[in-house]
């Protein structure tokens, strides 16, 4: 069982910045791959980047890419997201997720943190 907890979302400009934060309960979090998700009002989920146990390997979605860097502390038991050069269409629930295996689907999920861009 891993619970998930996500902090770090809030109103930012258009072209800020701003760092999500998720911080996991479980002794075996470097088990896990990690991942953020989002998720629009009246659109379905996009699973935006994601991170191996170690790591060495990340994705992102296109709509990210270049923008948005993942990264991970074993240590802290924590999973960052930055976020750059943000625009208006990245406003959305922001959820972190954990995944017991490297690219299969994510088993447990954080309540979500809200994240605004204005224009």
């Amino acid at each position: 069982q891993v619970h998930l907890v996500e902090s770090g979302g809030g109103l930012v400009q258009a072209g800020g910045s701003l760092r999500l934060s998720c911080a996991a309960s479980s002794r075996t979090f470097s088990w896990y791959a990690m991942g953020w998700c989002r998720q629009a009002p009246g659109k379905e989920r996009e699973c935006v980047a994601r991170i191996t146990w170690s790591g060495d390997n990340t994705y992102y979605a296109d709509s990210i890419k270049g923008r948005f860097t993942i990264s991970r502390d074993n240590a802290k038991n924590t999973v960052y997201l930055q976020m750059n050069n943000l625009k208006p269409e990245d406003t959305a629930v922001y959820y972190c997720a954990a995944a017991p295996m490297s690219t299969g689907p994510y088993d447990y999920w954080g309540q979500g943190t809200q994240v605004t861009v204005s224009s």
